[in-house]
This record gives C-alpha cells, sequence and structure tokens, in this order.
C-alpha cells in the first residue's frame, strides 16, 4: 500500500522520499479504510519528525513543557488513559489524549494523513502497523529505540510489525496474547489433574472431552467460528507452536493448507463432529465470544490473555499456553503499537513519553499494577506479576509470540467476507475437503 522510495539513507534524501510516501499513501489508506473490519521526517535534531535518530535531546528526549496530542482506539482506552494519566503527573510536557472509536479509527487516521493533520502520537492495532509504516505516517525511530538500555528485552513482535525496510517506526503500547484458560473446578470433576493443563493439542482434546462427559450443561472447549480475527488469534498459535509459519515474510502468500494446519483444523472439526463445543460456536461472530468461559461451563478454550481480570472471582482457573499437535507453545501478541507522525513538530517531547512509558516505573507501576502484560521481556515476574503465578505465565509467553506481517491482512482476515473466514468454516464445519483451495483464495487476497 502506498508507495516506496527503495532503501532508506540518511539526511534529507530520506526526509522527501518519505514525505512522497506520507501524501500517496494516505489516498491509499483512506480507500482501504472502508474495506476493513477490525478486531514526513524532515531534517536531523529537536523538533524533526526524528530523522532516523535521537535529535538533540538525547534517548530519553526533551521534556521542556510541551503539550503533545496523541490518539489511541477505544479498545485501548484503560491501558492509554492509565499511562496518559501517569506521564502527566511526573511530567512538564502534557499528553492530550483522544480516544477514538474502534470502527472508526482507521478512517480517521487516514483522513489525518490526507490533509496531514495527524496528532503527534497515535496508537495502532498492531497488523495493521505495516500499512502505516509503507504509507509513511509514522517517524524513522531506529536509533531512538536502538539506545534503549532494555531494546533487547521489548516485545520484539510489535518491534518487527513496526519495521519497515530495517527501519524501526514503533514501539508496544499494549499487548494482548492469547492463552489457553481452563476451569480447575471441572478438571477436578472430570478427575483431570487441575495442575496438568494441556501441553500438546491431542491432550488439549482429550481433556476438553473428559470435561465435556461431566454433561449437565457443561462442555468440553468453545470457539468463535464465525469470526474470523477469532480464528487467526486462537488457531495460529497451535501451527507457530508447531515451529511453522501461516504467512510468507513478507505476508504476500498462504501456508494455511499445510499438514500441520490440517491437524489443528481436524481438531476443531472433530469437537464440532462430537458436539464438544458450546452451543452458539458456528453463529459466533466474536461478540460475545469472551463472554461463554465466565459462565463456569466450559472446560478448556482458548481466550484472550487481558480478560483474566474480568473472570469472576470464585472462578478458579488456570492459564497456559496455547500448544502445537505435538507440543511446543506460541501466542499471537495482538494488542497496540504506537509512533511518532511523521508531521509531528515535537518528536523529542513525543520520544521523551515513549521511553518513559517503557521504562521500569511505568511498566511495573502502571501497566503490572493494572494486570496488563508488560511489553519487557524481562519484567515478566515483578512484584504485582509474582502474586498471581497465571501473569509470570502470560508475561512470559510474549518471547514466544509472533504478530503477523500483512499489508492486506483487514480485507483477508478480518473482513466476514474475506477468505480466510471461508477457510476457517470449510475446516471447522465443513469436510475439510476446500483447504487447499481456499488457501489459494488467501494468498490472491494478500497479493492483490
Amino acid at each position: 500500500m502506498g508507495s516506496t522510495t527503495g532503501p532508506r539513507g540518511h539526511g534529507r534524501g530520506r526526509g522527501r522520499g518519505r514525505l512522497s510516501r506520507f501524501t500517496t499513501g494516505a489516498v491509499a489508506l483512506l480507500a482501504a479504510a472502508s474495506l476493513v473490519t477490525a478486531c514526513g521526517s524532515g531534517d536531523e535534531g529537536s523538533g524533526s519528525g526524528g530523522g532516523g535518530g535521537g535529535g538533540k535531546a538525547g534517548a530519553t528526549g526533551a521534556d521542556d513543557g510541551a503539550t503533545l496530542t496523541m490518539w489511541t482506539r477505544a479498545a485501548t482506552r484503560p491501558q492509554s488513559e492509565a499511562l496518559v494519566k501517569a506521564y502527566n503527573a511526573g511530567h512538564k510536557n502534557r499528553i492530550e489524549l483522544t480516544v477514538i472509536p474502534t470502527d472508526d479509527y482507521q478512517a480517521k487516521v487516514g483522513a489525518a494523513a490526507g490533509s496531514k493533520d495527524l496528532p503527534d502520537l497515535f496508537a495502532s492495532d498492531v497488523v495493521f502497523v505495516p500499512n502505516y509504516t509503507s504509507s509513511g505516517l509514522f517517524a524513522d525511530l531506529t536509533e531512538r529505540i536502538d539506545a534503549l538500555p532494555f531494546a533487547a528485552s521489548l516485545a520484539q513482535s510489535h518491534i518487527k510489525a513496526g519495521t519497515y525496510e530495517d527501519r524501526k517506526y514503533v514501539v508496544p503500547h499494549t499487548l494482548d496474547l492469547s492463552v489457553l484458560f481452563y476451569n480447575k473446578d471441572l478438571y477436578r470433576q472430570a478427575k483431570l489433574d487441575p495442575e496438568k493443563p494441556p501441553a500438546t493439542l491431542a491432550e488439549w482434546d482429550q481433556q476438553a472431552r473428559a470435561v465435556d462427559k461431566l454433561g449437565g450443561g457443561v462442555d468440553g472447549t468453545f470457539f468463535g467460528g464465525n469470526c474470523g480475527g477469532c480464528g487467526v488469534f486462537t488457531w495460529w498459535p497451535s501451527i507457530w507452536a508447531a515451529g511453522e509459519d501461516v504467512l510468507n515474510k513478507d505476508g504476500t502468500a498462504a501456508t494455511l493448507d499445510s499438514a500441520t494446519a490440517k491437524k489443528v483444523y481436524d481438531t476443531y472439526r472433530g469437537w464440532v463432529k462430537d458436539d464438544i463445543v458450546a452451543p452458539g460456536a458456528r453463529d459466533e461472530t466474536g461478540a460475545t465470544w469472551t463472554g461463554v468461559f465466565p459462565k463456569g461451563k466450559v472446560g478448556v478454550m482458548p481466550m484472550p490473555s487481558t480478560t483474566l481480570g474480568l473472570m469472576p472471582k470464585d472462578l478458579d482457573l488456570g492459564v497456559a499456553p496455547i500448544p502445537g499437535p505435538d507440543g511446543g507453545k506460541s501466542t499471537f501478541v495482538g494488542g497496540d503499537a504506537i509512533g511518532i507522525s511523521a508531521t509531528s513538530k515535537s518528536a523529542d517531547q513525543a520520544w521523551n513519553f515513549l521511553a518513559w512509558s517503557l521504562g521500569d516505573q511505568a511498566q511495573v507501576d502502571v501497566v503490572a499494577a493494572h494486570k496488563d502484560v508488560v511489553a519487557r521481556t524481562d519484567l515478566a515476574s515483578n512484584k504485582y506479576s509474582k502474586a498471581d503465578p497465571r501473569l509470570v505465565t502470560i508475561n512470559q509467553l510474549v518471547a514466544d509470540g509472533r504478530t503477523p506481517y500483512a499489508l492486506k491482512f483487514g480485507q483477508t482476515f478480518n473482513d466476514p467476507n474475506g477468505p480466510w473466514l471461508t477457510l476457517m468454516r470449510d475446516a471447522a464445519f465443513g469436510d475439510g475437503a476446500n483447504v487447499a483451495k481456499d488457501n489459494e483464495a488467501v494468498t490472491a487476497s494478500l497479493a492483490d
């Protein structure tokens, strides 16, 4: 999406190229925004759009009383507001946060890009970051990020999603991981060890079936069968756990018909065939997907990590990584990444906020304190997560997680009329015979 200018160099030449991409890319973003359904730099120095470096203010940026504008989508409101409130309380700079309805967010960013009226800082669902980086909407943060003492510990899935032509444009803002939740009370009733969650897809199948045999309105598992976003979030980790990819490096071709992928589909299809799944899976669009497990009648199912804090206090649940057919573990690292807009006149001040948001104080006393996933693997075990081993499990999974890279992610995987949902439904509710053909349709969409 958008135009590119070839490998980036340094200085003014790169700045002009980025502005050209910014203008062309903004038009493409406006056109694409209506198709998606969601689940320019100047000279180096202070006040530039980034210029590929830390400017005059160094690794921590400038805190000199500037007023900065920032946009996030409603899906991350609690985390964003908590970080902004804490930053404003302890800094001369002030962040003015605007929270935009999630469904309107991409169109809003596209329109602002077209009029070159983006805020100083804006976040994005991490799977859509490549659209913005390739369109030149973010300032280059490569040297700033690399200068952070904890750079190697940042969630690399978010960093990679925001890397374009070997330059880094975003940092993690919020993280949401896919994990297995299992009901320990139901495990005990089914004579399963509540401290031994499934370590393979086969064990997941066995344990779900054991719980399902309890009857009385109890079901083994559940999934959103009419929700493409739910599928990528919870099915793909089982493929990744086997050490395989689902897309090529450029996100232009799919390998969702591999032998490993078919093993995953066979398991889900078996649950449907044998009525191991709680009612409603076939029609679940994602709107009520996470509301089934909290009722206490489902044995084990993949869930967003952010729902842990929303579970009933009297529900004895465990958390485990999503396994592959024969073992391994992985997770879809979702959430939002954030960067400095290419048109910002206050890049050093904006970086001051970003650097602070990734520091020990913000990550522990704000993010971890709210039971959210920290953006740094070296802080996986902290004074808050230590009180709940489930949080440590979730935090540690960041290192094993992936975020897929594809410019056409929305139209291919999130759109209810996209080819991925067709593949999902053929695989789970059909006979699986069309998976290879469906995979070709996914590839065609990605390369379109």
